[in-house]
């Protein structure tokens, strides 16, 4: 097979993944808790690169996202145009999430498209984990690298972190506890409301709520962190 190329179709990657994918990477993949009924074997760091060289391309994404393949589907996410997604699409992609791994990778895309506050709202609100999941990887990434979204919108956040804290799920928790940290770290405005949130949290008789907070509390109050919010409004 020629070397990737934007050109090549769907099929052309699928049967590409499968040609490169090994069964030693699939059992490392298990390792990590990814589900791999669908996985190929085939790693981030050979999927990143493939995806570079094949560029954006909103209707293949399509096309790769419906093999059900797990690489596939990652590379859905990597090649996808969040300026044609349409909000549909994100509900029939988060029906099918079956996996922390694909819900992280696809929150990035989706937090990229004009409605992504919309769906925050909307998938926080939905009782399937792995969609719950996905509102909160949107938000903490978006709290990282949308730097021209003002801290008003991410202030206004907070509440809906406090709401789902108590979620015992264990990939809800985990996602709310890293939109809170996200948040705090942004700036030093919002260090101050996050580490209220996170101190409430850490007192509570929540199991889990109680969990989150003293995790983030403790990222929060560390000097290296104050450090760098301090430099940064410097």
């Amino acid at each position: 097979m020629p070397l990737p190329d934007p050109s090549w179709s769907a099929d052309d990657i699928v049967a590409h993944l499968r040609a490169i994918g090994t069964e030693a990477n699939r059992a490392g993949m298990a390792r990590y808790g990814i589900n791999t009924a669908s996985a190929l074997g085939v790693g981030n760091s050979q999927l990143r690169p493939l995806a570079r060289k094949l560029k954006k391309n909103h209707e293949r994404s399509l096309l790769l996202w419906d093999s059900g393949v797990r690489e596939a589907r990652l590379m859905a996410a990597f090649t996808g145009e969040p300026k044609k997604v349409d909000i549909d699409q994100c509900r029939r992609w988060a029906a099918d999430f079956d996996s922390w791994e694909i819900v992280d990778t696809v929150a990035d895309l989706f937090a990229l498209t004009p409605f992504w506050r919309e769906l925050i709202d909307e998938f926080a609100e939905d009782d399937r984990e792995f969609v719950r999941r996905t509102a909160f990887a949107m938000l903490a990434w978006s709290a990282v690298h949308l730097k021209k979204e003002p801290d008003a919108t991410f202030l206004a956040y907070l509440p809906l972190i406090e709401k789902h804290a108590g979620d015992p799920r264990n990939f809800v928790r985990k996602a709310v506890n890293w939109a809170l940290r996200q948040i705090g770290k942004r700036s030093m405005s919002l260090h101050a409301p996050a580490l209220a949130l996170a101190e409430r949290l850490a007192a509570s008789s929540d199991k889990t709520a109680r969990w989150i907070g003293k995790d983030a509390v403790k990222e929060l109050t560390d000097a290296r962190q104050l450090e760098r919010l301090a430099a940064a409004k410097a």
